[in-house]
């Protein structure tokens, strides 16, 4: 068989194989790519990434349907951010209202992010197996009426038990937001509408701080922001009715409707989870590592610039829009930029440039300062993280895009989740002389600080051990061997055990 470009090793398998190749491939500027031809035979090559082009040229390679599919699934993770910062920009005010110390507010953050893995599971299933359009309706409808109903929570044991049901929903958005958005994408434009789909999280996050400032810092005003997010989340759910459904979904499911029968579905999931453990196992150690980053990098800064460096209240919420504002730029440009120079490089070289700014963002004493190096720092924190989606979707099984990119994010997310909590705690209990006052503050800059460092570093190493599947094609949505599982499974015939066997022998053959 012939081949245009030089040939190259097979894919390592195994652990360690795995890890020995990826770190050696970091060093060779063409891809180890698996390529198949039209006869499905396989073959592994040496492939010069393509020259990055004119942003302007890809963007017209989408059209008005493609468009439509991201600018949804972009809207829909803005308002998931919105609603998730609304509370974390605002501890200091929420601490007051319930009279409890931060530490304990940031106990609404943990359980948050504790239980988004289950709404993950829950909801990134059933958009692999009924659609991207019903699941994300529930999802953001409930989503804006569990803001509201955190508004009515009269003591902080309801606030925190309604912050838990708001965690479980929360977890399906991601998922499907990231299928929907970017599976109908052109390969070579990925990259770049990666970089620009994760920053619906950066821009949920300037939208809340500025419907924070816009409100003031009385106590009370906390309400009016999670009004605001309800709004916009059920506004989201509702604006979903009205378009179709994903392309790719809808062609799958046409062309397999065997593929849909009862169970086989099912089987497919175990027979995924069997065989990819692996990749699952490191995808959510990544994205652990990544979860980390973000929230101790973010969760905790506003209410540092208000207590250590002693800034207002509106102060500190402008220092947070344009630290944000950076985020947004940062991970639209690296995750373009990752299209060419590879995903692993992209986020390896993110990570250690935010480790080298560590100082520079946490020493400013002035709001100009403090606005300036958290912009350049979230550059390249959310630098690393636009390439993120895009990076799961191409490690994604081909037939779990919607469940396998919010599970393992969300599982990660799980993990990490006493990130913001264990920052307030460690601050809290550890003092520091403020250069502004003389007075005695609590020491939230070399928290975040020594921990960003510890965490940009673990991302660089795992991310340099890891494999990578830039440019890998999307036409494959269905189950894999749904359509050779006779049709007696079909029809119900065959026992599950039976047919879960027959599945795996047909998977043997081939």
């Amino acid at each position: 068989m012939s081949v245009a470009n030089e040939p190259a090793d097979p894919i390592a398998r195994g652990i360690l194989p795995t890890a020995k190749q990826s770190l050696k491939d970091l060093f060779v500027w063409k891809q180890r790519v698996v390529v198949r031809n039209e006869y499905g035979e396989e073959h592994t090559e040496w492939q010069a990434p393509e020259p990055l082009k004119n942003p302007i040229s890809l963007f017209a390679q989408l059209s008005a349907r493609d468009w439509l599919y991201f600018i949804v699934g972009f809207a829909s993770w803005t308002a998931d951010a919105f609603d998730f910062h609304a509370l974390s920009i605002q501890t200091v005010k929420l601490s007051k209202y319930y009279n409890r110390s931060k530490t304990d507010i940031t106990t609404a953050i943990t359980l948050t992010l504790l239980l988004r893995s289950i709404g993950a599971a829950v909801f990134g299933f059933a958009g692999d197996k009924w659609g991207r359009k019903w699941p994300m309706v529930v999802n953001m409808v409930i989503l804006g009426l569990l803001q509201v109903a955190t508004i009515y929570a009269a003591t902080f044991q309801q606030f925190l038990a309604v912050r838990s049901l708001f965690g479980l929903f929360m977890g399906g958005v991601f998922g499907n937001a990231i299928a929907m958005a970017l599976e109908n994408c052109p390969t070579n434009a990925r990259g770049l509408m990666s970089g620009i789909l994760q920053q619906g999280y950066s821009f949920g996050y300037v939208l809340a701080a500025c419907a924070n400032l816009a409100v003031g810092g009385s106590t009370e005003s906390w309400k009016t922001v999670f009004w605001a997010g309800a709004g916009l989340s059920i506004g989201v759910g509702l604006i979903r009715i009205l378009f179709p459904e994903s392309k790719q979904f809808v062609e799958a499911r046409k062309a397999g409707k065997r593929a849909q029968a009862p169970g086989v579905f099912w089987l497919e999931t175990k027979k995924m989870i069997r065989q990819e453990w692996k990749m699952c196992v490191y995808c959510i150690i990544l994205m652990t590592w990544f979860n980390y980053y973000s929230h101790t990098s973010q969760d905790s800064y506003t209410t540092f610039m208000k207590t250590q460096k002693e800034l207002s209240d509106s102060g500190a919420t402008r220092a947070s829009i344009l630290m944000k504002t950076g985020a947004c730029v940062g991970g639209t440009f690296i995750g373009y930029f990752s299209q060419w120079f590879g995903r692993r490089r992209s986020i390896i070289c993110a990570a250690l440039i935010s480790a080298c700014l560590i100082p520079a963002w946490i020493l400013p004493e002035t709001e100009g300062g403090l606005s300036a190096s958290g912009f350049m720092i979230q550059f390249f924190v959310q630098g690393a993280w636009g390439v993120i989606p895009i990076h799961l979707n191409e490690l994604s099984p081909p037939a779990f895009r919607s469940s396998f990119p919010g599970i393992t994010y969300q599982l990660g997310n799980m993990i990490s989740s006493p990130s913001a909590q264990i920052v307030n705690a460690i601050a809290e209990s550890h003092f520091l002389r403020s250069h502004k006052s003389g007075d005695i503050v609590e020491a939230y800059g070399p928290t975040m600080g020594i921990a960003t460092a510890i965490i940009a570093l673990g991302i660089a190493v795992t991310a340099a051990l890891g494999p990578e599947k830039k440019g890998r094609h999307f036409e494959t949505v269905g189950p894999p061997v749904a359509a050779d599982i006779p049709k007696d499974i079909e029809e119900g015939r065959i026992s599950e055990e039976k047919s879960e066997t027959k599945a795996v022998e047909v998977s043997q053959k081939a």
